[in-house]
């Protein structure tokens, strides 16, 4: 059936102008506008399409995941940009950087884009 069929993702935002300057110009993403005038950012593995949404709603969960080399690095740099990281001061807790280190997983940090969807950068060892 759908075994051997590429895939991609999408989600939405309320402001595609400021979609593609958060993408684009903090993180330093490649996008494009396509025919149907929706964003697709331009990913080592595929395409995600961001589309507007007049009565959109934040996910309540991570649509997105980075892997990062270097997690420390990059949340400087990002931080240098001006991007908040999420702090988490429960099951999952996170330093003053916003950087969530466990024995059973890689190193996370959280943020937000400016529609309020969660985003992550993760360490790849």
């Amino acid at each position: 059936m759908l075994t051997y069929c590429e895939a991609f993702t999408t989600f939405s935002t309320d402001n595609l102008k400021e979609a593609k300057r958060f993408y684009g110009q903090v993180l330093g993403l490649k996008i494009k506008e396509n025919k149907m005038g929706l964003l697709e950012l331009d990913l080592v593995s595929g395409p995600v399409l961001i589309y507007p949404k007049p009565d959109h709603k934040p996910a309540s969960y991570t649509i997105l995941n980075f892997k990062v080399k270097d997690l420390e690095e990059q949340v400087e740099q990002l931080a240098g940009k001006g991007l908040k990281f999420e702090h988490y001061d429960g099951t999952v807790k996170t330093d003053s950087k916003g950087i969530h280190t466990s024995e059973k997983g890689p190193s996370i940090a959280w943020f937000k884009d400016p529609a309020g969807n969660i985003l992550s950068i993760i360490e790849e060892k």
